[in-house]
């Protein structure tokens, strides 16, 4: 399991946005990840005011990594390649990244974006 970027913050928030049922699964999940790109995504939106966090947002980012027991999973070349090669369903390039590395891991993920699915990648929102 995989978890968006929106996904992350709203499970680190305790968002209602993030369904009982997702959460479920997060907590049962064996492995729960999250993508480097999250952090670069997080660090852009905190960087031009969209979003307001406690802390800088590498030391919030580790933090809730570690509170809730997530997994990073890094940018590998693998995934990169992967996500310029995606048919252009999605435009973002963060989600990209995600989506490939769902693909490349065979990964359900977490996330509300119904594009997702258009890749071939379970989705739990």
């Amino acid at each position: 399991m995989i978890l968006d970027t929106c996904a992350l913050l709203w499970l680190a928030s305790g968002s209602k946005k993030l369904s009982r049922s997702a959460l479920k699964e997060i907590n049962a999940a064996p492995v729960v990840y999250v993508s480097a790109i999250s952090g670069f995504e997080i660090a852009i939106k905190a960087a031009k005011g969209k979003l307001k966090l406690p802390n800088p947002p590498h030391e919030w980012f580790e933090k809730v990594v570690e509170h809730h027991g997530l997994t990073m999973l890094p940018l590998a070349l693998d995934v990169c390649i992967t996500a310029a090669g995606l048919p252009p369903i999605h435009d973002d390039p963060c989600d990209r990244f995600i989506i490939a590395a769902a693909r490349l891991h065979d990964l359900t993920v977490v996330t509300a974006d119904e594009q997702f699915e258009q890749y071939g990648v379970t989705v739990i929102c």
